[in-house]
């Protein structure tokens, strides 16, 4: 029994002397290492283009049209002929209206001479008074009968021009409404084309009246950046993210606030010499705010959004993370602005959020980098007006719903 004894408590040792079993790394996570920098501020408004001028070319005579002469989606000139209406009728009504005034003249030149012969006779009571009087009313009637045939002629000199149908302002013009052989007619304003001037455009925002009311209170506090004649400075958006070479002015007069929506119209002037706005075009206005001379930026999916607080995990000394509450302002691209809660050169866990199983416990920070671009950086960065309360300003970034991670990973660390 004692030999047994002792043959179990040496097993015994054994199995307890023996090495423990091998612990799992620290797990991987990427993180990125915030450092101030200079940004930019805008404010991004949808707005819709529309033309400076429009005219309408409409008939102003009846007739068939005998000719277009201009290609469609091509730029005209002032009074360049667009349309020939069959001018036949109106140059046969002018070449009466002339003879007509031809003879007017003539019986005006008859009776201003009668009664030039007359008046010496009647003041010498060679003649009655009464055949003087005559004499000089019909030589009146004749000053009105050119009178009248003089405005014939320029009536149908008129009607004869409208005949040739011109541009009444320069622009582009678009496609013809009407072809050779069609009956237009004056009564009816017959529309034949619609020339539109674009070489400088309008864009129109529509915001709500607070936001207006913003807009113009950071104009008065010097706060947008300004063009030379002293409007704020517009840049347009297109579609593909390029913006326009040369910048627009915003106009804050004629406002008027629609009672239905609550909505305000803006209006800005922008040079398009290059033609890429098109009327009707929907394109996006950039508003050049304050300057942040040393922001910090966090990317967004590093950033959990709740209704009491938005938080970031920050890896210290000792490799563990932390949770951290933030103060957000702006979205810049993929990243949030940090406007209070991060020190320079701390590490915010960017990546992996799933691999951390156990609260506090150490892991492994590796450098993270977007996958497609690298993270945007240097003077001049661009970024969405400030958001309040961390919620995003009207047309600019709308914020994840409260309580949602916008790590991507649903989970909140």
């Amino acid at each position: 029994m004692a030999a047994s004894l002792v043959g179990c408590g040496a097993k015994d040792g054994a199995a307890g002397g023996g090495k423990p079993p091998p612990q799992m790394p620290p797990p991987s996570v990427g993180v990125v290492t915030v450092q101030p920098r200079s940004i930019a501020l805008s404010t991004e408004l949808p707005g819709r283009v529309e033309a400076l001028r429009v005219a309408q070319v409409r008939a102003r005579v009846n007739g068939v049209v005998q000719k277009r002469l201009f290609t469609e989606g091509s730029e005209v000139k002032v009074g360049q002929v667009l349309f020939v209406i069959d001018p036949a009728p109106y140059q046969a009504t002018l070449d009466a209206a002339q003879a007509a005034l031809a003879k007017a003249q003539a019986n005006r030149a008859m009776a201003t001479e009668l009664a030039g012969r007359y008046k010496p006779l009647a003041e010498a009571k060679a003649i009655s008074a009464q055949e003087y009087v005559n004499a000089e009313g019909q030589r009146l009637q004749a000053e009105a009968d050119v009178a009248a045939g003089q405005a014939a002629v320029q009536s149908a000199k008129l009607n004869l021009a409208y005949a040739r149908v011109t541009a009444p302002i320069a622009g582009r013009i678009g496609r013809a409404s009407v072809t050779e052989g069609a009956l237009v007619s004056a009564a009816e304003a017959t529309l034949l084309a619609t020339v539109q001037q674009i070489n400088t455009v309008y864009v129109n925002f529509t915001q709500p009246n607070s936001e207006v009311l913003r807009l113009r209170r950071a104009m008065a506090a010097n706060q947008l950046r300004k063009v030379a004649n002293g409007a704020a400075e517009v840049r347009v958006v297109l579609d593909d993210g390029s913006e326009l070479k040369r910048p627009g002015k915003l106009l804050f007069s004629d406002l008027s606030v629609d009672p239905n929506s609550g909505q305000v119209t803006l209006r800005a002037e922008v040079p398009n010499a290059e033609g890429l706005l098109l009327p009707g075009q929907y394109v996006r206005g950039r508003l050049s705010q304050a300057e942040l001379p040393s922001a910090m930026s966090v990317p967004q999916q590093a950033v959990t959004r709740t209704a009491q607080a938005d938080t970031v995990l920050v890896v210290g000394a000792d490799n563990k993370p932390q949770p951290r509450k933030i103060k957000l302002g702006a979205a810049l691209g993929s990243e949030w602005i940090v406007l209070e809660g991060l020190q320079p050169g701390e590490r915010v866990i960017a990546e992996g959020f799933q691999k951390m199983t156990v609260p506090g416990a150490p892991v492994n920070p590796v450098p993270w980098s977007p996958p497609s671009a690298s993270r945007p950086g240097g003077n001049g960065v661009s970024a969405t007006a400030p958001a309040a309360s961390g919620a995003a300003a009207s047309g600019t970034v709308t914020p994840a719903p409260s309580g949602a991670s916008a790590a991507g990973n649903g989970k909140t660390p």
